[in-house]
C-alpha cells in the first residue's frame, strides 16, 4: 500500500449519520484534525428513513385530525388527505434522498469526508473500502469513534426474502399508499407508521405479541394511543404473532399471513417493527478483540470498556444507551469534548453531570411518539421506579380541565403524570399524554436535570391560557395530596 493510501488524522469517525457529524464537529471544532467515514448518505438513518421523513408524514395527518374535529372548523375540512401532497412533502422533508447539503457542511467546518465502507484493522486504524474500488488506510493519532447506529431486526419468520416485508426504512420512504397494510409491533415506529398510513388511506392492522402498545411508556398513555387509533379505524390485534407469511405472486401479489391464533389476513405490503440491531457485523470488531454484531458497551464517557487504550468511542445508537437521535447527539457533544480533552492532557470532569459523562442517558432521557394524541415523556415511569424500588409521589392530572386545552381543543382528552422524589422533593419523571404536548416535554427536562426543587418550580408561572397551565395543576394537586396526608396523620 503506497503513502497516498495511507492518510494519518487526530480523530477518525465511522458513520456520518447525526451522532457521526456532531462528534466530528466537536473534535474538529478543538483543532483535532477529522475525517469521517460513510457507506451510504451523510445524514444517516434520521435524515432520510427514520425521523425527517416519517414526521413529515405525520404532522398532516395530526393537524387533519385536530382541525376535523374543532368547531368551525370542522366544516370546511372534506374529503380525504391528499396522499400524493403529503408524499411530495415527505420528500422535500428528506432532501429527495440528496445529502449535498449535508456533504457541503462537512466542508465548512473543516471535516474531511471519506466516501466508503470503513473497518477497523487493528488499535486506531481504519481500512476504507471505496465505491471505486480502492482501499485508503486511515491512522488515528488519539480515537476512533464508532457511529454506524443500527439496522431493523428481523424476526426468524421462513421465506422473508420471497414475502419483501417492509422495514422502517420502506415504511418512511415507500412511493405509494398500499390498500392494505399489516404491520408486526407495538412500538414507537408500529404506532407512528400505523397512524401515518392509515390516514393517507391504507386499511391497516397492527399485530401485537404484547397485550398493550408502547410497553415503555406509562400505560394510561398507551392507552389513549390505542383508542385513537381505533378510532382512526386501525385494526388492532394483541396477544399474538405472525407464525407464517407468503406472498402469492402473480395479478394478486399480496402475503397470505397466518397468525399464532389461526387467524389469516392478506395484505399488500408488512411492515416488521420488531426492533432494532447494531450495525456491527462489518465493522472489523475481531481485530480489536470484540465480537463483530456484538453492542459496544460503553462507560459515561462513551469510552468503549473492553479495549484499552482509551482510544476507541462508541457513540449513539450502536452503544444501546439511549436509542433516540437526540440522544445520540447528545452522546456525541460529550464524547467530543471527552476526545478533545484527552488528546490536550487536560483531567476528565466525571462526576454526576459533569461536563465528561453522558448523565442524561440514565437520568432524563426525553421522548416524543407523534401519534394522536401524542405522548411526550421523560425520566421515570411508574414500572421503572417499581422496578428499582424506588420511592416515588405520584402525581395525575386531566389535562382537559386546564383552560389552554380546552383552547386548543374543546373535546381535549389527555393527561399528566410526574413522578417526585419524597425526599429530595424534586422532580423524577414526567408524562404527558394529549394533543400539543411534545412542546411541554423541554420544562420537563429541565427540571429533571436540573434537579429544581418543587418549592421553587411555584415561581415559574405558566403563560394563561396555554396548555402549560397543567404544570400549576399539577403542583396543586400535589400540594392537596401533601396537605389529605397530613390531615389524615392528624387525625
Amino acid at each position: 500500500m503506497s503513502d497516498k493510501e495511507i492518510r494519518t488524522y487526530d480523530v477518525v469517525v465511522i458513520g456520518a449519520g447525526p451522532v457521526g457529524e456532531n462528534v466530528a464537529d466537536r473534535t474538529r471544532a478543538a483543532g483535532l484534525s477529522t475525517v469521517i467515514v460513510e457507506s451510504e448518505l451523510v445524514g444517516g438513518e434520521c435524515s432520510y428513513w427514520a425521523c425527517e421523513p416519517s414526521k413529515a408524514l405525520l404532522r398532516p395527518v395530526l393537524l387533519y385530525r385536530e382541525a376535523a374535529r374543532f368547531p368551525g372548523v370542522a366544516a370546511a375540512v372534506t374529503g380525504p388527505l391528499d396522499a400524493g401532497a403529503v408524499l411530495k412533502h415527505r420528500d422535500r422533508m428528506a432532501a429527495d434522498w440528496n445529502d449535498q447539503d449535508q456533504v457541503d457542511w462537512l466542508g465548512s467546518v473543516g471535516v474531511d469526508l471519506l466516501r466508503g465502507h470503513g473497518r477497523l484493522d487493528g488499535p486506531r486504524r481504519v481500512t476504507v473500502h471505496t465505491p471505486e474500488g480502492d482501499t485508503m488506510r486511515l491512522i488515528a493519532r488519539h480515537a476512533v469513534a464508532v457511529c454506524t447506529g443500527t439496522a431493523a431486526a428481523l424476526p426468524p419468520l421462513p421465506g422473508l426474502d420471497a414475502v419483501r416485508p417492509w422495514t422502517s426504512r420502506e415504511a418512511a420512504s415507500a412511493r405509494e399508499v398500499p390498500d392494505r397494510l399489516a404491520i408486526l409491533g407495538a412500538g414507537v415506529v408500529a404506532t407512528e407508521m400505523a397512524a401515518a398510513w392509515q390516514a393517507l388511506g391504507a386499511r391497516v392492522t397492527l399485530i401485537a405479541r404484547e397485550s398493550r402498545l408502547l410497553g415503555r411508556v406509562e400505560a394510561f398513555a398507551a392507552d389513549l394511543v390505542a383508542e385513537g387509533l381505533r378510532e382512526a379505524g386501525v385494526q388492532l390485534r394483541f396477544g399474538t404473532t405472525i407464525t407464517a407469511a407468503e406472498r402469492a405472486g402473480g395479478p394478486d401479489d399480496g402475503i397470505h399471513l397466518t397468525l399464532a391464533d389461526g387467524t389469516r389476513l392478506v395484505a399488500d405490503e408488512l411492515l416488521l417493527a420488531t426492533g432494532r440491531a447494531p450495525r456491527t457485523e462489518d465493522i472489523g470488531l475481531d481485530t480489536v478483540g470484540l465480537s463483530p454484531g456484538q453492542w459496544l458497551t460503553t462507560d459515561d464517557t462513551f469510552t468503549v470498556t473492553a479495549v484499552d487504550g482509551d482510544w476507541l468511542y462508541a457513540v449513539g445508537d450502536v452503544n444501546h444507551r439511549a436509542l433516540l437521535t437526540h440522544q445520540g447527539k447528545y452522546q456525541a457533544r460529550v464524547a467530543g469534548s471527552v476526545i478533545a480533552a484527552r488528546a490536550q492532557g487536560l483531567a476528565l470532569d466525571t462526576g454526576r453531570w459533569g461536563r465528561h459523562v453522558g448523565t442524561a442517558d440514565l437520568e432524563a432521557v426525553p421522548q416524543v411518539v407523534f401519534t394522536d394524541p401524542e405522548i411526550a415523556a421523560v425520566g421515570l415511569t411508574t414500572e421503572d421506579a417499581a422496578r428499582a424500588a424506588r420511592d416515588v409521589d405520584v402525581v395525575d392530572y386531566d389535562i382537559g380541565r386546564a383552560a389552554g386545552a380546552i383552547q386548543h381543543d374543546p373535546g381535549y382528552r389527555g393527561r399528566a403524570r410526574v413522578l417526585i422524589d419524597p425526599q429530595r422533593q424534586v422532580i423524577v419523571g414526567a408524562t404527558f399524554a394529549g394533543p400539543g404536548v411534545a412542546e411541554l416535554l423541554h420544562s420537563a427536562t429541565i427540571a429533571i436535570t436540573g434537579e429544581i426543587p418543587i418549592d421553587r418550580l411555584w415561581h415559574a408561572v405558566p403563560p394563561f391560557p396555554t396548555i402549560s397551565e397543567v404544570w400549576l395543576r399539577l403542583l396543586e394537586t400535589y400540594r392537596d395530596q401533601q396537605n389529605s396526608s397530613v390531615a389524615g396523620e392528624i387525625g
